[in-house]
């Protein structure tokens, strides 16, 4: 492994493919992005086709796995689009790339965004939904569940103060899959474990970039991945929101974006530090 002196808090102005190979080995130890999606938004990215994503995404994939730490984790923001009446597989499709390149598929976590307009159209509802997808180079990696920890809601009050004699023992699934559940394991217990259900909004305010996806998204996966002065890389920037979060929860950033609007955009979120966590 090399010895790295590399910079960190900092906006690299570039097209990721190229920067990512001046960063040293094993250097990040998270990585939460967000790519352009295929055919869409051309108007900003200039579009990539389905049939040319692989292409365009192998070699990038392929340095995010040099450059992050043996226990570190990826997490891949993307939703294919519905095109001439039916979903598009480019997703599903560079998952299985992925696992041919080494990477582990450790996890998939839906995103609910809970304040999305209502909308049909004639074979389908309104995406209200998008995957983040968790890969790891090995099987023992750094997660700190306890940091995403979450109230165990009204529903325990009642429950749990009125146990049956089943509460008491193990209950074991009826599909024998090795599942099962003890309810006195929640006795007074104030917080509990999150499922891989996100429930959380969209980006509410304009920051001036289509597609910023909020605070609480990478705000999340940095709480249950890393710890403070850990360094977290986003290769597509954006507008900025990764660093921001990363700052504001005493981690170290690198951000990559290539278009120079969004950098100067970046920079100045960055510079005025309007990020709450």
């Amino acid at each position: 492994m090399k010895k790295s002196n590399m910079k960190t808090n900092l906006i690299i102005s570039g097209d990721c493919r190229e920067i990512l190979k001046t960063l040293p080995d094993d250097c990040v130890d998270l990585i939460v992005t967000s790519p352009p999606y295929a055919d869409k938004r051309n108007h900003s990215y200039g579009g990539i086709h389905p049939d040319h994503y692989f292409a365009w995404f192998i070699p990038i994939a392929l340095e995010l796995k040099r450059v992050l730490k043996p226990r570190g984790s990826f997490i891949l923001n993307i939703k294919e689009h519905a095109n001439d009446g039916e979903r598009g597989i480019y997703v599903l499709e560079m998952v299985l790339t992925l696992k041919k390149l080494g990477w582990r598929w450790t996890e998939e976590y839906i995103w609910h965004k809970k304040n999305s307009f209502p909308g049909k159209w004639p074979n389908r509802f309104r995406d209200s939904w998008e995957r983040c997808y968790h890969f790891t180079k090995q099987k023992n990696f750094k997660m700190y569940q306890k940091a995403v920890m979450v109230p165990i809601g009204k529903w325990a009050e009642k429950r749990l103060n009125n146990p049956i004699k089943s509460d008491f023992i193990r209950l074991e699934s009826n599909s024998e899959s090795g599942l099962g559940r003890k309810v006195q394991n929640w006795v007074g217990r104030k917080k509990v474990y999150p499922t891989n259900v996100l429930h959380l909004p969209t980006v509410v305010t304009n920051v001036n970039h289509s597609a910023a996806f909020p605070p609480d998204l990478p705000e999340w996966f940095i709480k249950l991945l890393t710890k403070k002065g850990d360094v977290v890389l986003d290769p597509f920037l954006g507008s900025g929101t990764t660093a921001l979060v990363a700052k504001s929860l005493a981690r170290k950033y690198i951000g990559i974006e290539i278009k120079s609007q969004y950098v100067r955009l970046a920079e100045k979120r960055l510079k005025s530090n309007k990020v709450k966590i």
